[in-house]
């Protein structure tokens, strides 16, 4: 079996194609927005890269950097259309099927194409995908247009599939996964509660992510309940940064920033998470966070945001977790943080449930032959 990917260098498709290592299929990644070199994540994998330029000419990112009007220009005949590109893929390869991952950068892109054929086509869905498409900048019109040429959809919840349905989905699902294929969890990480002493915090300030009120809520807290703690932020943005360096509140407190420019990686966040007391992540869109579900594997104590009711498919409020009603609220979220610290029954209670709960139904073990079962009966049903 031949399965082409369509996506964005990305560390959680790197994740779900790697459940197919062993698989016995053969599997081409065409990187939609030809980023960077060959990923070592998927070496395995037949990576198509290296299409968009017909000439990388010398001189080529200095001119970018310092002539950007000239070099838009050039780039205007220089660069390959995705649609001619994508097309001859499909012609020298001809795959059984088209995975895309994520429908903006990597399904809107290719839809000409898939229009012109009958190939079946998966889709699984991202992040704000579905529930915030308009503010993407995708039209009612180009949603329905790419759900009429999808045959398969895979979301990473049951709000997303809901929603496409709304908005003229009728073809087949196939289920609610993870956007990584699924957890592996190092039980050995995971510290109990009078061993944890960090609160660690999602650094997005991007329009999307909030965490400038989460900064903010932090600020009304008495200072002296957080002297016992260490506070790290991740995938910060450079507001934030810039937030935590010029306020007088943290400039005494402990705290770590890991800048969202600079990789960390995953293993090295999920033992951070297995020593962290809570986790804090707040935005006003999302799918299922990857991070929600590692840090409840990891027993740290959520408090998540709840777009679209998305976080509640996990999270019950004050059973295993805290939901943040309004995400733009930093008065509900400093009572909440300041809830969660004074609880600490609540976070052991909550521990021991989330990390069973996380293992019985995203461990990636259990979840790959489910995966590998997925592809193979599209390609049962497409030969019939």
């Amino acid at each position: 079996m031949k399965i082409l990917m369509v996506a964005i260098p990305n560390h959680h498709f790197f994740q779900w194609v790697n459940q197919l290592k062993d698989s016995g299929f053969e599997v081409f990644w065409f990187d939609v927005t030809d980023g960077g070199p060959k990923s070592d994540k998927i070496t395995w994998v037949t990576q198509i890269k290296g299409w968009k330029l017909r000439w990388n000419f010398p001189f080529r990112t200095t001119i970018k950097k310092n002539f950007p009007n000239l070099y838009t220009s050039i780039q205007k005949l220089n660069e390959r259309p995705v649609t001619s590109v994508f097309n001859k893929i499909l012609n020298d390869i001809k795959p059984d099927m088209v995975h895309c991952f994520e429908m903006q950068l990597s399904g809107l892109p290719i839809l000409p194409i898939m229009e012109a054929n009958k190939l079946p086509f998966i889709y699984s869905s991202w992040g704000s995908d579905v529930y915030y498409y308009d503010k993407l900048g995708v039209s009612k019109r180009q949603l329905q247009r790419f759900y009429n040429r999808v045959n398969y959809a895979i979301t990473d919840c049951k709000r997303d599939y809901n929603l496409m349905v709304e908005n003229g989905f009728n073809s087949k699902f196939l289920g609610v996964f993870p956007g990584n294929g699924g957890l592996t969890i190092n039980q050995n990480n995971i510290q109990p509660i009078s061993k944890r002493s960090i609160i660690l915090i999602k650094g997005y300030d991007d329009g999307v992510g909030k965490a400038s009120v989460v900064l903010k809520a932090f600020e009304l807290l008495p200072k002296s309940i957080l002297k016992a703690y260490k506070l790290i932020v991740y995938s910060a943005d450079n507001s934030v940064e810039r937030h935590i360096k010029n306020s007088s509140f943290f400039s005494d407190l402990d705290i770590e920033i890991y800048s969202r420019h600079a990789f960390l990686q995953n293993e090295s966040l999920l033992k951070i998470m297995g020593e962290c007391c809570i986790h804090i992540a707040n935005s006003i869109s999302d799918g299922m966070p990857n991070v929600l579900l590692e840090a409840m594997g990891m027993g740290a104590f959520p408090i998540q945001s709840n777009p679209g009711n998305v976080s509640e498919e996990v999270i019950s409020h004050g059973k295993n977790g805290y939901l943040i009603n309004n995400p733009l609220d930093e008065i509900e979220i400093s009572n909440l943080i300041k809830e969660a610290l004074a609880n600490e029954t609540l976070r052991k209670d909550a521990q021991n449930y989330n990390v069973k709960f996380i293992d019985q139904h995203y461990n990636r073990a259990i979840l790959q032959p489910k995966i590998i079962n997925l592809y193979e009966s599209v390609l049962i049903e497409s030969n019939k």
